[in-house]
């Protein structure tokens, strides 16, 4: 039995969900998959995979295997694509990127690569959490504002403006605040953000609201702002629209913040990959529009 023998078709069978679409997807026989995976677990000691007549599902000890098998395919790939003649992108690329920007903006643009290369596939999680891309197998991430020093490599690709916001009903109820300091005895419509941004005399202000509600959708936090809830301090993609139909008021404009970087974040050593350079290329290129177009609505 080779060293590689079985990798790929487990992998195939977890991402199928079958013998017959694993094998159709590897253009083989389904008695080759299943040989391929009698032999391996004959090899390891351990079952794979539990077979009823309706599903495959891994076992405990295959879904370890599966994900360390998707490392080694993606790895084998890579270095293949790198010393390819032509440059061209191939492979699969896993990425991950915020829900709201990953929605409106990165989706469509990651979706327009993947089929413009016939020979890449293209994985984008959309997620709020920090994903770990070296631990999870991931070659690009979304992300914004300020970057903790990961070892990871950084390449700005667009911008984006922060502002803080409240429906006229509310200002007229509750009254508008002059300053930063004000904002304590009004409601604070609270998103992911811990804090809110603010710039002085060239110096950055952190201010972290407290207020009776959170949510982590950017858009409910917005609608809970045109309903006169509260104020609330969001990108400009979510309520520019609604600046400019004057549903909402921008408050403390002279202290508006710095446009916040929306960055590129990979590992080094995926840098030079055609898959992952020409993702990054269309990203900074189209991202930029996507965003102005949508606060221009």
């Amino acid at each position: 039995m080779g060293a590689w023998e079985g990798i790929d078709e487990i992998v195939a069978i977890a991402d199928a969900g079958s013998f017959v679409a694993a094998a159709a997807r590897l253009g083989t026989s389904t008695s080759h998959i299943s040989r391929a995976v009698i032999r391996l677990e004959n090899r390891i000691g351990a079952q794979i995979f539990v077979r009823t007549t309706r599903r495959v599902v891994p076992t405990p000890a295959g879904r370890t295997l599966i994900e360390q098998f998707r490392s080694l395919i993606a790895a084998r790939n890579d270095a293949l694509s790198a010393v390819s003649d032509d440059g061209a992108p191939r492979g699969e690329v896993r990425m991950t990127c915020s829900i709201a920007m990953g929605e409106r903006f990165v989706a469509q643009i990651a979706r327009d690569y993947a089929f413009a290369f016939p020979d890449v596939t293209v994985t984008l999680e959309l997620t709020n959490r920090v994903v770990d891309l070296l631990a999870e197998g991931f070659d690009l991430a979304i992300r914004t504002g300020t970057l903790p020093d990961s070892g990871l490599v950084a390449t700005r690709i667009a911008s984006r403006s922060l502002y803080l916001c409240a429906a006229p009903a509310y200002l007229a109820r509750a009254g508008t605040p002059a300053s930063i300091d004000d904002l304590a005895r009004h409601e604070c419509l609270l998103g992911t953000a811990p804090a809110w941004h603010f710039r002085s005399q060239g110096k950055e202000i952190t201010h972290r609201p407290a207020g009776r509600w959170r949510c982590n959708s950017g858009t409910a936090v917005t609608e809970a702002a045109l309903a006169g809830h509260g104020v609330c301090q969001l990108p400009d993609f979510y309520v520019m629209p609604h600046l400019q139909s004057g549903a909402l008021v921008s408050l403390l404009d002279p202290l508006r913040p710095q446009e916040e970087p929306i960055w590129a974040v990979y590992p080094q050593r995926r840098h030079l990959l055609p898959k992952v350079r020409l993702l990054i290329d269309k990203l900074r290129e189209e991202l930029p529009g996507a965003l102005s177009r949508s606060g221009a609505l």
